[in-house]
């Protein structure tokens, strides 16, 4: 079973910028696609990015649409990490950002398999 770590969360202003990563441990994320979701306190949880196990040269990505041109979702299969760089911040990214790994080799929204504890991102206006 794998283990997923999220970091680098924290409080930014509108307009800021923030990297999260994601660190995995006890299996190799090489063949899973990944995924970013967050969750704001009482709603539920969004799905935010993914991104596709990289096969040759080809790297799949996918984002929600209200993040999309300001999120940029990545992978470093040598280091068994997943990032997501956030970009343009605005008060209503505030929430809690989870990272993710699916069963399976392409992107989606769903099957999602193993979680990470979540990392806390807020946005002051």
């Amino acid at each position: 079973q794998v283990q997923l770590v999220e970091s680098g969360g924290g409080l930014v202003q509108t307009g800021g910028s923030l990297r999260l990563s994601c660190a995995a441990s006890g299996r190799t994320l090489s063949n899973s696609a990944m995924g970013w979701f967050r969750q704001v306190s009482g709603q539920e949880r969004e799905f935010v990015a993914a991104i596709a196990a990289i096969t040759r040269t080809v790297q799949n990505t996918y984002y929600a649409n209200s993040v999309k041109g300001r999120f940029t979702i990545s992978r470093d299969n040598a280091k068994n990490a997943v990032y997501l760089q956030m970009n343009s911040l605005k008060p209503e990214d505030t929430a809690i950002y989870y990272c993710a790994r699916r069963s399976g080799f392409v992107v989606g929204t769903t099957g999602y398999v193993d979680w990470g504890q979540g990392t806390q991102v807020t946005v002051s206006s």
